[in-house]
């Protein structure tokens, strides 16, 4: 159906603006955060008629996997579901819980549920930083995928949305068949389940179900475009989790250090009164998205134990403990992310996609990212600190450099000495946190350069923020800058993706 694909190409227009919901059951308003949407004016997203071309990460095209064409108008299954679109809009059943739902699962970005959900998953491990970027990556990626498919199938059918509905939220100008919402849900709830295999996968999928109920429940979709979203998503899925079987991940360590690497004082050690192993030796060595090796940009040795350059760092470290004021603690204690949190990583990609959550969230005339490029952005971020994870894993596990509470020690500069923050059971150069802090800078600039210098501001703070913790040394920041390399490289993929690019 190129012809459609073509008419609506042709025919995008400027934002649409339509009535708001009426109050279902009384009540509600901006106080009220369990009551329906306030009436007004609701601003309908501008069609995107050509998302369905985007590059796509794992799966080879956008049309890779089949969708079923939809029931055929007049049909009895597409009779069948508009009469269920239109019982779920009457009052009766839009309750404020249902409004609750609708909410939820169709904000201005979408994916904030399931990356909610992958944040308490990865909490609920035992820590391991490069594994949680690593798993980030892999639930948006998918869902950017499933969103880029249903795209292409959208504008292949063109089926309007439902007609003559008292819809809760804007219907949108994109055709209804399949639902990209849904299909994100499919996509997130599987590759989700299979990171996770003791969470579940029961659970999730009555996640998916609920997150592509809500948009029926809404009136701008049917049974039948859900239906075929989650389908396609879960396909989707099915194909990322074929690329996680294969990209290294869970590859065992066999306990041996690499030659000329022994033990301490001169080399890592666990910390002391531990005797842990080191936290996943294998992580420099995964598939990594976009750099060339995973050695690429390793930094030049540290200073060895023992040298003027080391004991000044050190001194260094002991002055700051010292010394530290209230603003600096809040500093490190905001970027710690230590175990049973979302870890560094997830942190970083928090703070970031609040930044996309606003944009998306913007009018239009203030330059609003509408949800495909939404979607698109916070991609990009979970897969530039996937591969800085590996790259900073890559040179803790060829340097094994101590951290600063055992060569504290041991160097006999203070028997007594301890970190604001708990030391990490890895080696210490380079810092992981502040690869993951260049690299979102460098996506963040590019997506929007007009905060360049907060940007900037935010990766010197999380670097700044281990030293302050006293779990890192001052020349462990180097992986700012190769952070902000594989960011960089990341904008240059997303410059050829097909999108207008910002």
């Amino acid at each position: 159906m190129r012809t459609a694909r073509s008419r609506r190409v042709a025919g995008v227009t400027a934002v649409l603006v339509v009535a708001g919901v009426v109050a279902a059951c009384g009540g509600g308003g901006d106080s009220d955060p369990a009551g329906p949407a306030p009436a007004g004016p609701r601003e309908v997203p501008a069609a995107e008629p050509l998302v369905g071309t985007w590059r796509t990460w794992v799966l080879p095209s956008a049309s890779a996997i089949a969708v079923p064409p939809p029931p055929a108008p007049g049909s009895e299954e597409a009779d069948a579901g508009l009469a269920e679109v239109r019982r779920l809009a009457t009052s009766a059943e839009r309750t404020p819980a249902v409004l609750e739902q609708i909410d939820r699962w169709s904000g201005p970005l979408p994916t904030v549920p399931w990356t909610t959900t992958a944040f308490d998953l990865v909490a609920a491990q035992a820590k391991n930083p490069p594994l949680s970027t690593r798993n980030y990556a892999l639930v948006h990626g998918a869902m950017y995928d499933a969103m880029v498919a249903a795209f292409y199938w959208k504008y292949e059918y063109d089926v309007e949305a439902p007609a003559g509905i008292d819809t809760a939220i804007p219907a949108g100008s994109d055709p209804s068949y399949p639902s990209e919402h849904a299909a994100m849900a499919g996509a997130a709830s599987r590759v989700l389940a299979h990171l996770y295999p003791d969470e579940s996968a029961l659970r999730l999928d009555e996640q998916a179900e609920k997150a592509a109920r809500s948009r029926v429940q809404a009136g701008v979709n049917t049974p039948s475009d859900v239906g075929a979203g989650l389908d396609l998503g879960r396909a989707v899925a099915d194909r990322w989790i074929e690329h996680a079987r294969a990209d290294g991940a869970g590859t065992a360590w066999d306990g041996r250090r690499p030659a000329g690497i022994g033990g301490g004082p001169d080399f890592w050690e666990a910390p002391p009164g531990s005797v842990s192993p080191p936290v996943d030796p294998m992580a420099g060595t995964w598939k990594a998205w976009v750099m060339p090796s995973n050695s690429a940009f390793r930094p030049p040795p540290p200073p060895a134990y023992g040298s003027p350059e080391f004991a000044a760092a050190a001194q260094e470290l002991i002055d700051i403990r010292r010394n530290l004021t209230p603003d600096q603690e809040a500093l490190a204690r905001f970027y710690e992310g230590d175990q049973g949190t979302k870890l560094p990583g997830g942190i970083t990609l928090e703070v970031n996609a609040a930044d996309v959550l606003r944009a998306a969230g913007a009018d239009v005339e203030a330059g609003a990212l509408s949800l495909p490029y939404a979607v698109r952005a916070v991609t990009l971020v979970t897969i530039a600190l996937a591969d800085a994870g590996i790259s900073a894993w890559d040179a803790k596990y060829t340097y094994w450099n101590p951290r600063p509470i055992n060569a504290i020690r041991d160097l006999g500069l203070d028997p007594d000495w301890t970190p604001l923050l708990n030391t990490p059971r890895f080696p210490a150069y380079p810092s992981g946190s502040a690869g993951y802090a260049g690299a979102a800078q460098a996506v963040m600039t590019y997506l929007f350069p007009s905060d360049t210098s907060k940007f900037e501001q935010r990766a010197r703070d999380q670097a700044e923020s281990r030293l302050l913790g006293g779990i890192h040394w001052r020349y462990d920041s180097v992986s700012l800058v190769s952070g902000n390399q594989i960011g960089e490289l990341v904008v240059g993929w997303a410059r050829s993706d097909g999108s207008r690019t910002r």
